[in-house]
């Protein structure tokens, strides 16, 4: 209540990006001392009944994570325990820093529950996220890169090639990922990667979503010894044949599974039309990639069973909305535009709601 009604329309009267980096800022600044995380977990937590998942040998204190997208330096990992999350993906990071799209990189779509997000892949860079992870359990937060079977906050990576006219080639795309994974790996920072093929804000587009291109990266990738995880981040605007056939690579390279999915560019699927541009300008979030989403899952679940894990992501406004995606065949789910509008209270909202489903 008190978000929706006094913080919200403070926030929205403000631009997005510029609420989006105070909001990291302070969340950051709470997540260094005991007594601020307390209040922030007295306020927002979940404190109920345990609703513990593990997946792939990865225990979640609860099964909703914050998606790729938000915080994408890693600055938040203190911070969003707190709230009820069970873990977040981190990124997209890229091989080198980038500072991502030309303004404004997000506008806010109120009437239909969306964002517009045209950031471009802004980051830090691999590296820098990878010593901010490292200082991290460095300074105790959790164990020395946990095991796969340790229960806590969960910190999955999303990776990317950089968003500049150099990685535009598909062989420079592709060692611009390789150089990513190895160093990850290297370093065994993360406890799951999700290789991201699906954003469609960047220099030559999502050149990795035809079959023989994306078998071309995942050959690649596979030449770099991984003991996590990995998942590959879809997309939501093409036939379920083409989709079908990205799945069909992903199965024979023994991938774990699937985050369905990415942005949704169709801009008739607002409810007000109006409120997006007339050319492209970014992919929208929030509530036009609720039903696409969730029909993926549901026909990806249907066609291969439990061979791949399923991470739901698009449209979560509410536990309803959640629910519809775990009845589809979702493992786990992501969201971020739905915090935005209906606040932090809205993670403890799907935990209850969760831990009443599984009685």
């Amino acid at each position: 209540m008190f978000y929706r009604y006094v913080l919200k329309p403070i926030f929205f009267a403000f631009d997005p990006e510029l609420v989006h980096d105070f909001m990291v800022s302070v969340g950051e600044f709470f997540g260094k001392f005991a007594l601020t995380r307390w209040l922030i977990g007295l306020m927002y937590g979940y404190h109920g009944r345990d609703i513990w998942k593990t997946v792939d040998g990865i225990t979640y204190k609860t099964p909703f994570l914050l998606s790729a997208g938000f915080d994408y330096n890693a600055r938040l990992m203190r911070i969003l325990p707190c709230i009820g999350l069970g873990g977040e993906e981190i990124g997209s990071v890229t091989a080198k820093p980038c500072e991502g799209n030309p303004r404004p990189r997000l506008t806010r779509l109120p009437k239909s529950q969306s964002i517009l997000v045209n950031k471009g892949l802004k980051n830090d860079g691999v590296e820098a996220v990878i010593k901010r992870l490292k200082d991290h359990v460095r300074h105790g937060l959790f164990g020395p890169c946990r095991t796969l079977s340790k229960p806590g906050f969960v910190t999955g990576i999303s990776i990317a090639r950089t968003n500049c006219i150099d990685s535009v080639d598909i062989q420079a795309g592709i060692d611009d990922y390789l150089y990513s994974f190895r160093r990850l790996n290297e370093e065994n920072v993360g406890d799951y990667y999700t290789i991201n093929i699906s954003c469609p804000n960047a220099y030559g587009g999502e050149a990795f979503i035809t079959p023989e291109l994306l078998e071309k990266l995942l050959t690649a990738l596979g030449t770099i010894k991984c003991l996590k995880p990995v998942y590959v981040k879809m997309p939501i605007n093409i036939p379920w044949s083409q989709f079908d056939s990205l799945l069909k690579v992903i199965d024979t390279h023994k991938l774990q599974g699937v985050v369905i999915g990415n942005l949704n560019k169709d801009y008739n699927s607002l409810d007000v039309r109006s409120e997006a541009p007339a050319e492209y300008r970014g992919g929208l979030s929030g509530k036009p990639c609720a039903s696409l989403s969730t029909e993926l899952i549901r026909k990806t679940r249907q066609a291969y069973g439990k061979r791949f894990t399923i991470i739901g992501v698009g449209g979560v406004m509410s536990w309803e909305l959640a629910k519809e995606k775990f009845d589809a065949g979702a493992d786990l789910i992501q969201l971020i535009t739905g915090m935005i509008y209906e606040g932090p209270g809205l993670i403890r909202k799907l935990c209850v709601g969760y831990s009443k489903e599984k009685r």
